[in-house]
């Protein structure tokens, strides 16, 4: 029974949802997780699960390499001192270090064997991005000098790399040049992350440099939204891959500004935070069937890509996020109902409530459409994230509103 009320929301809902999120983390998504990804023979991280755990490929994604080291981490450091998360997150750096990075020019590599023997790398450098945080955790872990210079060598190549300031093998031809969002926005969450766990002093002038960036070239008052891929001067491109809008990564973005905004008690951040979320769940929410569709058009047109009205987990995640952070920042109970609306949602249809953990992978219906529970992209990344911020969020109101 609520006794008091949080700004339009009964606390008995934060709490609620602080228990939510809390037990979810601990007693579903990381037991699903590990041991069981852990490669206690030839070290690192597994991720290619069924639903009920069954180990469907043994390939290693460096992605998931990166981002299971950082989570293992920052459980460690922000949320208990387990020993084995520790242990485990040291064998992950270990695999990175010794199989994951190409000697021959220091780029990483996106996808290898289980021993790790490479089998591709890609022109971009979001495997850098990750790797480098996970080593920001564990300096901040251990205090061992070589993570942080490890990570700020790894960053400094993610930069290098996603602005052209280092050679790359192009995808496209120099005609019609574009750049994406997720170059800036990744930028912004990883100088964010190293900033905290190192002291990366450069860390600031990159974030801020980046979310001008986005302010100026992605977010368009004049349409209400927030592009995904634009001209090299931020213009619009009217062609498919131009006026595709990727709704759940644009909120993602809103969702770093309004950290930003948090963090350093801006209010003009929390406010372009604010109409970036507007302007994407308007265009991402689906009001026939709920959830964030996976691409939209700029002009209401249809979309190339077959898969542009399935409900994947992550947009939902970040949007979870987004939303219930900018209901703590601006006490608008509108954010409040988005949170409810996107959480209720999301917690109805992808939680596996027999096996644990979430499907990735849902119809327009909110069916599944794979029992997949990961593969190179998805693993223990923004499901836990997402469970592990919003528990502290929660934490936060409540004390706010009188002690937890």
């Amino acid at each position: 029974m609520a006794l008091t009320n949080f700004r339009g929301v009964t606390r008995s809902r934060i709490e609620f949802l602080r228990d939510t999120y809390r037990d979810g983390l601990i007693g579903d998504t990381i037991p699903f997780w590990f041991p069981r990804c852990v490669d206690q023979e030839q070290g690192g991280f597994w991720t290619a699960f069924d639903r009920d755990g069954t180990l469907i490929d043994d390939d290693k994604g460096v992605w998931q390499q990166g981002r299971c080291t950082w989570l293992l981490g920052e459980l460690y450091n922000q949320c208990e001192r387990r020993e084995q998360w520790l242990q485990w997150a040291r064998q992950g750096a270990a695999f990175i270090e010794q199989f994951c990075i190409d000697a021959t020019d220091n780029r990483m590599w996106f996808h290898v064997t289980r021993s790790g023997t490479p089998l591709r790398k890609r022109r971009y450098a979001y495997s850098e991005a990750f790797a480098a945080i996970a080593m920001g955790e564990l300096y901040q872990a251990t205090g061992e000098e070589r993570y942080r210079t490890l990570a700020w060598s790894l960053f400094e190549r993610y930069l290098g790399v996603m602005r052209g300031h280092l050679p790359t093998v192009p995808k496209f031809t120099g005609h019609r040049p574009t750049k994406s969002i997720g170059v800036p926005m990744i930028a912004i969450v990883t100088a964010r992350q190293l900033l905290d766990s190192t002291g990366l002093e450069s860390a600031s002038n990159t974030i801020m440099a980046s979310i001008d960036e986005i302010r100026r070239d992605f977010v368009k008052p004049e349409l209400q939204c927030v592009m995904e891929t634009v001209g090299m001067g931020g213009e619009v491109i009217d062609h498919f891959d131009g006026r595709t809008l990727n709704p759940g990564h644009a909120i993602e973005a809103a969702w770093f500004l309004l950290w930003e905004g948090k963090v350093r008690g801006d209010a003009t951040l929390v406010q372009l935070g604010c109409q970036m979320l507007d302007w994407m769940w308007q265009r991402g929410w689906d009001r026939d069937c709920g959830g964030i569709y996976y691409f939209r058009d700029v002009r209401g047109w249809p979309v190339q890509e077959y898969w542009h009205d399935m409900k994947f987990w992550w947009p939902h995640n970040e949007t979870i996020i987004a939303t219930l952070l900018a209901f703590q920042l601006t006490g608008d109970a509108r954010y409040a109902d988005m949170h409810t609306q996107v959480h209720d949602w999301s917690y109805k249809h992808f939680p596996d409530r027999e096996c644990g953990e979430w499907y990735g992978y849902l119809h327009r219906d909110g069916s599944p459409s794979s029992s997949l529970k990961g593969n190179l992209w998805k693993g223990p990344f923004h499901l836990p994230r997402m469970q592990w911020i919003c528990w502290q969020i929660c934490e936060e109101m409540l004390l706010q509103n009188g002690g937890a």
